[in-house]
């Protein structure tokens, strides 16, 4: 599997919106970082806040926390 952490663009938006209904959470804000396994959305986390969402479905409690330590979030740190 090829893992991809980058900067959300605005053509992310629908899928960033798809994966926080998966999630039921609300979609992060501000500057967000997302994590793509072989080119899927399975997790994405805001920059400024540190909240996070990801796929319920698949193993990416840990690429949320890559994508904190990648935006130096304190919140990486967290139990």
């Amino acid at each position: 599997m090829s893992l991809t952490i980058r900067t959300a663009t605005t053509a992310d938006q629908f899928a960033i919106r798809r994966l926080a209904v998966l999630d039921s959470a609300s979609p992060p804000t501000g500057e967000v970082l997302l994590a793509e396994m072989d080119g899927e959305l399975w997790a994405a986390v805001s920059v400024d806040t540190g909240d996070a969402i990801a796929d319920p479905f698949r193993w990416s409690g840990d690429l949320v926390d890559l994508l904190r330590v990648h935006a130096g979030s304190p919140l990486a740190h967290a139990a």
